[in-house]
């Protein structure tokens, strides 16, 4: 059974409320020297895209400049983004990648 209590204020029963984890899109930043083809190998590795999708969000961010990846909490986020740029520094692709609230 819930724990669930009793308030004073006229036998008024109090749920106690949860608020859920604020979320974080992560982006990838086109540049001239990542190639597509490491653009989508990490976002099949890292972000678990279909090949599909994969193709056409990098699609999206070589178009427009910048494509959201996923949406995540925040520590997820972050581990995603550090997995994104230490592929790209191994791989010497200059390919930038942050996150910012939903």
């Amino acid at each position: 059974m819930p724990d669930h209590r009793r308030e004073e204020e006229g036998d008024v029963l109090v749920k106690p409320t949860t608020k859920k984890p604020r979320r974080y899109k992560v982006l990838l930043y086109n540049d001239d020297f990542t190639t597509m083809e490491f653009v989508v190998f990490v976002l099949l590795r890292v972000f678990r895209h279909t090949q599909a999708s994969a193709t056409r969000l990098m699609l999206t961010i070589h178009n427009q400049g910048v494509g959201c990846a996923g949406v995540y909490t925040a520590e997820i986020a972050e581990t995603k983004v550090d997995q994104t740029l230490r592929m790209a520094q191994e791989a010497g692709h200059p390919l930038q990648c942050t996150m910012e609230p939903e």
